[in-house]
């Protein structure tokens, strides 16, 4: 079984952005900053953009999707 971490990072080495509501639906993560801050940590480049969405303001966080970037992240 993968952690959490583990998840969120393949999700965002996908291309894809998450947001703590998705985290929570996709893998039952409540503390996605925390998960964020651990891979920023194992020196992942993790990006955050501030969302609003009416009154609410929330993180979505992705990563970059370049060609050299994304290879260096999978192995390639």
């Amino acid at each position: 079984m993968q952690s959490q971490n583990e998840l969120i990072l393949k999700y965002l080495q996908t291309g894809r952005s998450i947001t703590p509501l998705e985290a929570l639906r996709l893998f039952g993560s409540f503390r996605l900053g925390a998960r964020i801050f651990d891979l920023k940590s194992q020196g992942h480049d993790i990006h955050c953009r501030m969302v609003s969405n009416g009154e609410k303001r929330f993180a979505s966080y992705s990563m970059s999707t370049d060609k050299a970037s994304l290879s260096a992240r999978v192995g390639l």
